[in-house]
């Protein structure tokens, strides 16, 4: 009697199929998530900020000011605050290096006005409580992107001081009408984030690629968001200088990030009322 002889080729089509399949569905379900402002968020990113514009004036309503003992243990607070969009005067370029992957980093745009105040703009996952950031996650929808608008003593503070990473602090220069568009775009996200929220995503939709799409509708810098050097933004200050964009005369950027890092003077004036003036002593 023969034997039966197993149909090699109909067994490889099978299995090719279900992958697909199974592919099929992961993509799909993918799809059908939606991102939403109703969940149990972290108490440091519970209330999101926003903005109320009444021409020259912009009201920000709760601006994030909390008090760290460590990076998980604080108490969070927040205060509002009227500004005029006329008396800004100066923008910096922050960048956070992260242990892990080279490149790894967080950045912020930190706003000045006339009467020596800075607000910060963080673009952030929105965590769930108990929630931690994974990079692989960020790629599967399941952070929501948020815009924490800060007093620097805090979001600054507490990477400098709490965290302990790297802390570079760029003063950058893009013109008078540029800094105002800037600053509106960055409130106006904040504001429609607010209202219909967006999945944040590792390649696409993160802290710098959003800084980066910001800069190029609203000032006459041009960066592709998926530069290797802003999808890396541990490197986005390399090209920020090769730009010109960093007010210094400095071209290593060994040294460009010596004159500018600020974690001793953070460390230092942790307390002050004046930290936002006292972290920018290194550059007289």
């Amino acid at each position: 009697m023969m034997k039966h002889i197993p149909n090699k080729s109909l067994y490889r089509w099978i299995a090719a199929g279900l992958f697909l399949l199974a592919g099929s569905v992961f993509l799909l379900s993918l799809w059908l998530k939606t991102p939403s402002n109703d969940r149990v968020w972290s108490p440091d990113q519970e209330l999101p900020a926003y903005a109320v514009f009444n021409g020259d004036e912009v009201a920000i309503r709760n601006i994030r000011n909390a008090r760290y003992r460590t990076p998980a243990d604080f108490d969070v607070a927040y205060y509002d605050r009227t500004v005029r969009i006329s008396e800004l005067t100066s923008l910096d370029y922050m960048v956070e290096v992260l242990d892990g992957f080279p490149g790894f980093a967080h950045t912020l745009l930190s706003f000045g006005f006339a009467d020596s105040t800075w607000i910060a703009i963080s673009v952030e996952i929105r965590r769930e409580a108990g929630e931690t950031y994974s990079p692989l996650r960020g790629l599967l929808r399941e952070f929501e992107l948020m815009y924490v608008i800060a007093d620097e003593r805090d979001v600054i503070g507490l990477r400098a001081n709490y965290r302990e990473n790297p802390v570079y602090l760029y003063p950058v220069q893009i013109g008078q009408e540029s800094l105002q568009k800037l600053f509106v775009s960055m409130l106006e996200r904040a504001n429609a984030l607010r209202e219909r929220p967006e999945f944040y995503n590792t390649f696409t939709s993160t802290c710098t690629t959003n800084l980066a799409r910001a800069a190029s509708e609203t000032t006459e810098q041009r960066f592709w968001r998926y530069h290797p050097q802003i999808l890396l933004p541990g490197f986005s200050d390399r090209l920020l200088l090769r730009r010109g964009v960093i007010q210094t005369e400095l071209t290593d950027i060994g040294e460009v990030r010596s004159a500018f890092a600020v974690n001793e003077l953070a460390a230092k004036y942790r307390d002050s009322g004046e930290f936002s003036l006292r972290i920018r002593e290194n550059r007289d």
